[in-house]
Order: structure tokens, then sequence, then C-alpha cells
């Protein structure tokens, strides 16, 4: 009996010592497919991740230019040349939508003489602030949808990877067994590389899902953050323009 288990756990341990790739390598072809999906949902979410990261990290730098040339301006014409540097910027998109409807607005109201001046400060017998309102929020709109690109991989990575792991785990176990079957016996030394083969896709699963999950909480939090802050700079341009441009 001694022996017998002596036998068993050498047999096992030279079977479970193998290295992870081995253990892949082993599983069955489904078990397989499966950790191919996961290991394409990984490599996209991470490239989503560090993309996103860069982008960001951008717009907040970009932000903060503008906003320093933005206070140093004296009137909106000047902020203008200061926003078309800050191409990734959003408040500058922002603000380069709201000026652009401003124009616009004062071309159609004061006739041709203004047409021909993109550089002109919108006159102050403009009426009416809806369409420079509307103007503005369809930008913070755009904005904050540009922001959010891509989150939506990582949340449908971050939900649906550990079923699709567990999935491959199942169906591993279901073919453990059913070699269980063929061979007619049940030893640990039987069950367990099998065991362990099929775990590794819930393993995959995990290890795709986890940082996705942190990752797309994290980036939410700061595109909420900065819709938030497009919202009261839009909201600080439309009462400049009311307090300075605008006649009641």
């Amino acid at each position: 009996m001694k022996e017998l288990a002596s036998v068993n756990t050498v047999d096992l341990g030279g079977q479970l010592h193998g290295s992870v790739l081995s253990m892949v390598m082993d599983a069955g072809l489904l078990v397989q497919f499966v950790l191919l999906v996961l290991l394409l949902f990984s490599v996209v979410s991470w490239a989503i991740i560090v993309t996103k990261y860069r982008s960001i990290r951008k717009v907040n730098a970009e932000n903060s230019l503008f906003l320093d040339a933005y206070m140093k301006c004296s009137n909106l014409a000047d902020v203008l040349p200061e926003a078309k540097k800050y191409s990734s910027s959003t408040l500058a998109g922002v603000f380069r939508s709201g000026y652009a409807e401003l124009v616009n607005f004062a071309k159609a109201t004061q006739g041709a003489s203004f047409r021909d001046r993109d550089d002109a400060v919108p006159s102050p017998e403009i009426k009416g602030l809806d369409n420079v309102e509307r103007a503005l929020n369809r930008a913070c709109s755009a904005e904050a949808t540009k922001l959010e690109a891509a989150l939506g991989f990582l949340a449908t990575t971050g939900s649906a990877s550990p079923f699709i792991g567990l999935f491959g785990t199942v169906w591993g176990i279901m073919d453990t067994f059913r070699g269980i079957g063929f061979q007619g016996s049940a030893t640990l030394a039987v069950v367990a590389p099998g065991i362990s083969e099929a775990l590794i896709a819930t393993a995959a699963g995990l290890a795709a899902a986890i940082p996705a999950v942190i990752f797309y909480n994290y980036y939410l939090n700061r595109v909420k953050l900065m819709t938030l802050e497009m919202d009261h700079f839009a909201s600080e341009l439309i009462n400049i323009v009311e307090r300075y441009y605008i006649k009641g």
C-alpha cells in the first residue's frame, strides 16, 4: 500500500511540475482556443490602457497650458489663436466651437461687412445665447465621447473574460472526466494534471479581467472629472459672452 502511494506521489509530482507553457500545450483544443481568445482580449486591453494613459496625460497638459493662456487674454478674439495651438485640449475644443458659433451668429446679424473677418470680436449687438449654449453643449458631448472611446472594450473584457475562462475550465474538466472513464482509473495522478490544465483557463480569464476592471474604473473617473471641468468652462464662457457681448 505504501509502495502504491509512493508511486502515485512520484507520478503526480512529475506531471504537475511541468511549466505553464507545457500545461497549455497539453490542454485540449477548445481550452487552447479559449486561452487564445483571452490572450487577444488581454493584449488589446493593455494596448488601450497604455494609449488611454498617454492620451489623457496629453489632454491634461494641454488643458493646463490653454487655461494659462486663457487667463492672460483680455478678450475672446485673443484666446482663439491659443485655442488653435492646443489641438488635444478638450477645453480649447469647447472654446473653438463656442467662439465659432458666436462669430457665425455675429455675421448673420451684422451683414456682409463682418463676414470676411474671422478674427473679429463679436459685436455687442448680438442677442440671445441659445445658439452659443447649444454649440458649447455639443462640443462638451463630442469631447467627452472622444475621451470615453475604447473604454467599452475594457468593460467588456472585465465582465466577459472570467466567464470565458470558466467555460474553458468546465470544458477541460469534462474532458478530464471523460478520459478517466476511458482509462477506468480515478487516481489523483490521473485526475490532477487534467484539472490543473483546465484551471489555467480560469486563471487566464482573471488575469485579463482584473487590470481591465481596475483601469476602466480609473479612466471613467478621470473622464467624469474632465467632463465636469468642461461643463464649468462652458458655463464661465457663457457668462463672459452674456456679460460683455450680449445685449438683452
